[in-house]
């Protein structure tokens, strides 16, 4: 496994510049705002015989070949024939750092337990705690960067990740300096599920915010919150939110996965980033959305693993919402890691097209990060990210289902990842 703890392509005198050249295909999502909404979603750039050149860690250019000048210094050449460059994909909803796995819930799953009846019955998240309560900070921080290192092999080059599986204080700031240490976006989760040694969760949102949030907020960049029918109700998430807030931290939210339940009046009351599930919104929560600055991030793998409805994606787009797209990697509910799949799903089963799966999973998704301004899109001056497919059609990013389709991946001005020959 390659260590993914430094992250590739960091400024510095002996760096020499990428030059990825002949690639068949550039693409990228149009212009310069985040998020992307309504028709510009679905507006991309596609250039032809196309290069990137990187200095350091950002992209110095980008365009045709045939506006390509002589290069002078030190210079690593990629041969893109053949191949199509986007933007390194970007994962804004994991949860990647715990021990552990679930596959015997899988199994009872397939039989035909629901989610809900595993959670009453101790399984599902404090299945989960109980295994990363367990693991060392070694062991938590070796096993987020293996799980970083699946992502960056489907072409994701920023994920989030959160804590929640440790729900106390030791486990939980072990969750958010595992993911710091493999490079990725900390967001805390600490009102996931009540665990078990408190007995309510206003009791537990004592301890949350007394005792954890100030050893959390200075490793985390946002907070959530699962806001649903057996976690914690629009009172208890507006409480744990509203002081997040004041502690400095970028508010997230999971809603309306199974039940309306208040999250999208919320989330735009207290203007959070994002509300991410939506599989149960309705009418109304659309048009609040479209409406809002709050990001609606799809997560179609998660629907699909629970046989649960898909969100209302083409609604969603249709009214003017800002959606985005991101895999939930967890060991539960969505054991998956793979980016490509996701838009694939979103593709056949949330009915975007291609250009608008692309943007959702790149620029919009960096926008909910706070990094609009810096990733997603391949142009001068951006961090120089990007995913190189086997492919000289892009559209094969979601055509190919479940394909080996990734060939390269550069981070910051470096090949962080390259498809064994």
């Amino acid at each position: 496994m390659s260590d993914p703890a430094d992250r590739p392509g960091q400024d510095g005198p002996g760096q020499p510049r990428l030059l990825v050249r002949d690639l068949t295909q550039l693409v990228t999502p149009r212009g310069a705002d985040a998020p992307l909404r309504g028709q510009a979603l679905a507006q991309v750039d596609v250039l032809e015989d196309a290069f990137v050149l990187c200095s350091g860690r950002v992209v110095e250019a980008a365009g045709r070949m045939r506006d390509l000048g002589a290069i002078d210094g030190d210079v690593i050449e990629l041969d893109g024939r053949g191949l199509a460059a986007i933007p390194g994909l970007v994962d804004c909803h994991t949860h990647a750092a715990f021990a552990g796995d679930r596959v015997g819930e899988f199994s009872l799953r397939a039989a035909g337990a629901s989610y809900e009846e595993l959670h009453a019955a101790g399984g599902g998240i404090l299945s989960t705690v109980r295994a990363t309560r367990a693991a060392s900070q070694d062991d938590l921080t070796a096993a987020t960067g293996e799980h970083r290192a699946w992502m960056r092999a489907h072409g994701t080059t920023t994920f989030e990740a959160k804590s929640g599986y440790g729900l106390d204080l030791d486990t939980e700031i072990a969750q958010l300096r595992a993911i710091r240490a493999v490079g990725g976006v900390p967001t805390w989760l600490g009102a996931h599920a009540v665990p078990p040694e408190f007995a309510n969760a206003d009791a537990y949102l004592d301890f949350l915010l007394t005792t954890v949030l100030p050893a959390a907020a200075p490793l985390a960049e946002a907070a959530d919150v699962f806001l649903e029918r057996g976690a914690f109700d629009a009172a208890q998430a507006r409480r744990y939110l509203e002081a997040c807030r004041d502690a400095g931290l970028a508010l997230r939210m999971h809603g309306d996965q199974f039940t309306e339940s208040g999250a999208i009046p919320l989330a735009v009351d207290l203007g959070a980033r994002s509300v991410d599930h939506l599989e149960a919104t309705g009418s109304e929560g659309i048009a609040a959305l479209a409406a809002s600055g709050v990001v609606g991030v799809l997560l179609p793998a998660s629907a699909l693993f629970l046989d649960r409805p898909m969100p209302p994606a083409r609604a969603l787009v249709d009214a003017g919402a800002a959606i985005a797209l991101a895999t939930d990697f967890n060991p539960g509910s969505a054991f998956c890691d793979s980016l490509p799949l996701v838009c694939s799903l979103a593709c056949t089963q949330l009915g975007l097209a291609p250009e608008e799966a692309l943007a959702a999973c790149t620029v919009n998704a960096a926008h909910v990060l706070g990094r609009g301004d810096r990733i997603g899109r391949l142009a001068a001056g951006l961090d120089a990210d990007l995913v190189l497919l086997d492919a000289t059609d892009w559209r094969y990013l979601a055509y190919h289902l479940a394909g080996d389709i990734v060939h390269t991946v550069v981070e910051r001005g470096a090949v962080s990842w390259k498809r064994a020959a």
